[in-house]
């Protein structure tokens, strides 16, 4: 983590909207109809967390991720004693401010990218792997209720709904790709109830009953969206579009991998530009 020469504030704000745009994710689009100083806030959250991701995701040992994240928790406490000294940082100022973000969930995302650091990531139980999810999707989903401008009891009942859904529709988009870095997500306990003992990934993957395993994951999955769209149905539409427009896209990948189904992990899922684009017209603008 960079932290020499840090920007003024108007380039750290032009710095995170360029980290946004170069990574050519839904988000920016999901974003872009953001009045400015919330659209801005939300590319410095993007921001913070594309840089955290990237390094538990990264080529480096497990002691020297856990290091670099360790920096960022310690530039989390200078910027809120407001001496920030890293760009994205910098940029994080302003919203912090403005609109309340709380420390805490900052440090939930560095504590979900501390799990992914691991060695050959497997997890217990449910319990575990809500945790991991609260921390990597949902912690993000209360930060950006704040700056939508939800009270604390509906965003945060949006924010952890939403953020099971889309992050569990992760986790099953990704267990070929996740299992090649020495990752399962799917429960050790939820394995165990189908009768899958075997310790090594790919002997679990090609399990006859793994596919069972993953439509109970599935089904945990619907329930959040479910319960998702529920609390959704309760804010004002106007204030929780981007949410939305998200929610919308991970549903259509979702669909796409119940219907593709679990005996071919290896057989990608996503959504074209074009489909993307349509959820955009049809939940961002009208």
């Amino acid at each position: 983590m960079s932290t020499a020469s840090p920007l003024t504030e108007a380039e750290s704000t032009a710095y995170v909207e360029a980290i946004v745009r170069r990574a050519g994710t839904s988000f920016y689009w999901a974003m872009r109809r953001l009045p400015e100083q919330k659209r801005q806030a939300m590319y410095a959250i993007y921001a913070f967390c594309r840089e955290v991701d990237d390094i538990a995701d990264g080529a480096d040992g497990e002691e020297q991720k856990r290091a670099v994240l360790g920096l960022w928790r310690g530039e989390i406490e200078r910027l809120y004693a407001d001496r920030p000294r890293n760009s994205i940082a910098l940029a994080l100022q302003r919203p912090v401010a403005v609109f309340g973000l709380k420390k805490e969930d900052f440090r939930a995302v560095i504590d979900g990218m501390e799990m992914d650091a691991e060695i050959n990531i497997k997890i217990a139980d449910m319990d575990e792997l809500t945790l991991y999810c609260d921390r990597v999707a949902c912690a993000v989903g209360r930060l950006s209720v704040r700056v939508f401008g939800l009270d604390d009891e509906m965003g945060q009942r949006l924010a952890f709904h939403q953020g099971l859904a889309l992050q569990l529709t992760n986790i099953l988009r990704d267990i070929s790709e996740d299992a090649k870095r020495g990752r399962l997500y799917v429960p050790r306990d939820l394995l165990e109830s189908y009768d899958i003992d075997a310790e090594d990934l790919p002997s679990i993957l090609r399990h006859p009953a793994f596919p069972q395993a993953c439509e109970t994951l599935a089904d945990v999955a619907q329930r959040h969206f479910s319960q998702a769209d529920a609390a959704a149905a309760e804010c004002n539409r106007e204030q929780i579009r981007p949410a939305i427009m998200m929610m919308e896209i991970y549903r259509r990948i979702f669909t796409k991998l119940k219907q593709r189904g679990w005996q071919h992990l290896n057989q990608p899922v996503s959504l074209s530009n074009i489909s993307k684009f349509w959820v955009v017209l049809r939940y961002g603008v009208f």
